[in-house]
């Protein structure tokens, strides 16, 4: 089992961990670059004179509004992502979409000196090109994922997005001391674009189109998924059914309860902790990396858990999602109001950081559930999901930019308060709400439904023949 190499499902899994790394590490970047763009820098003037200049005159609600900007292209290629991923193959689409993302964050440094404008239109394409990846990668565990390792697959993968974070966060810190802000943007772009060659040569659409893989890895996925090699049919997805859905609906409340929450830390706790709790540039950036790196760690045993409970059959699938997702968010609600309260640098940190762990259970239940629900049109379920959690992407930098104009301490309080609202109304609306079961209105359901009437007029015209035969 260790030698993952040889089996090219587990390859996937690796390259798409890599491939997640790159997602959020190019989206991340910019949270702690533009405390280094915009700091208060001590300079000598010809005339022997102290003074303080900023690179980037930008204040609170400007700021604001670049760092959302990334989501104003993100929200449009949800669901276009979701309906492509099927006609042209997940693989691909995913790795244009990192790709392009990563050549674009190579000019962000002169798109920033060319204005704030131009530093929001190239995030936004960013955003317009990295919004398919979500819904993408759906696509492509409904062609790899056996069901009974589902969880661990999609989970070590997502684990890149918080292994991304931690790694820029520490990364942009150091770089912006060190080498300057701009460099920040060319190495991890840089990377990014590494990425890219290889995740097109070594990835395929699905086990029947790729070469390398042994026949009984292939025999063994596409029995578990109930698929012959022969596939390829276009796919229609049930919208009707998938908008009306009740199972739908609460997974998309769970995603955008836990990305308001999410993206509220990962755009503003930088800030916070550099002019807030007082803690210099370096620090802030190793100190706001350390919540994503709990919960990284902890993204992998919380898969393996939940596919064990179902495994072992110790729970159903509905309730490893209801149990795993709501007791995250309870515990969440829990210590954002009690970091909130307390507001003290280590106190609170502690509190954010355990919060923020806690996340990796939640994702265990909202973010494999569309692959449950119906496998097909896992893509596109994704793609409307995120698409909400997207506008919480957008309006929380906003939000908090508003309300925390002067920085006090009362206004972030405000911040964690409203974190911790919604994280509770996720909880009561996902409790409610959820399934974890293959859904009537799925692709897979109908299909069974038809087989299952086929081979039941087929056996009604055995019959008949018999009782014909008899009375002759």
């Amino acid at each position: 089992m260790w030698m993952f190499w040889r089996r090219r499902r587990y390859v996937l899994v690796f390259l798409a961990f890599f491939g997640f790394f790159n997602v959020y590490s190019l989206r991340v970047n910019l949270s702690v670059a533009i405390v280094a763009m915009t700091e208060n820098r001590t300079v000598q003037y010809p005339n022997g004179t102290i003074g303080y200049e900023q690179e980037f005159d930008w204040d609170s609600t400007t700021k604001g509004y670049i760092l959302s900007s990334f989501f104003y292209g993100y929200i449009f290629t949800q669901l276009i992502g979701g309906y492509i991923s099927n006609a042209l193959g997940g693989n691909y689409v995913f790795g244009v979409g990192v790709g392009v993302t990563a050549g674009l964050t190579l000019l962000t440094p002169l798109a920033a000196h060319a204005g704030f404008g131009w530093l929001i239109a190239v995030r936004a394409t960013e955003g317009f090109f990295e919004g398919v990846t979500f819904p993408c990668i759906h696509a492509i565990w409904s062609n790899w994922a056996p069901p009974s390792e589902r969880s661990r697959m999609a989970t070590i993968a997502f684990s890149g997005v918080f292994t991304g974070t931690v790694a820029s966060m520490l990364l942009s810190g150091v770089l912006a001391d060190t080498l300057g802000w701009e460099w920040v943007f060319y190495i991890l772009g840089a990377f990014g674009c590494l990425w890219f060659v290889a995740w097109m040569l070594i990835v395929k659409k699905s086990p029947e189109c790729d070469p390398y893989i042994t026949t009984k890895e292939k025999e063994f996925i596409l029995a578990t998924l109930q698929r012959s090699a022969a596939g390829g049919e276009k796919v229609q997805h049930p919208w009707r059914g998938i908008l009306t859905s009740k199972a739908v609906w609460a997974l998309i409340v769970s995603s955008f309860s836990e990305n308001w929450g999410f993206y509220t830390l990962l755009t503003q706790l930088p800030t916070f902790l550099r002019d807030t709790m007082h803690f210099e540039l370096q620090a802030a950036g190793f100190l706001s990396a350390l919540p994503y790196l709990v919960m990284g760690l902890l993204l992998s045993v919380a898969g393996y858990l939940a596919d064990l409970c179902q495994i072992r059959r110790w729970l159903t699938t509905t309730q490893v999602r209801r149990y795993f997702n709501c007791g995250a968010f309870l515990a969440q609600t829990v210590f954002m109001l009690v970091g909130a309260c307390i507001l003290r640098p280590a106190p609170t940190l502690t509190c954010i950081t355990i919060a923020v762990g806690c996340g990796a259970f939640a994702w265990c239940g909202f973010a494999v559930n569309h692959l449950d629900l119906s496998p097909k049109s896992a893509g596109v379920v994704m793609g409307i999901s995120n698409t909400f959690s997207t506008v919480a992407g957008i309006l929380t930098p906003i939000v908090s930019g508003q309300l925390t104009a002067s920085g006090s301490e009362n206004e972030w309080r405000t911040v964690f308060y409203i974190a911790a609202g919604i994280y509770l109304i996720g909880c009561v609306t996902y409790w409610f709400g959820v399934s974890g079961e293959l859904q009537s209105w799925s692709i897979e359901a109908r299909e069974r439904e038809r087989e299952k009437l086929r081979q039941d007029g087929g056996q009604g015209y055995v019959n008949e023949g018999l009782v014909m035969e008899q009375k002759a």
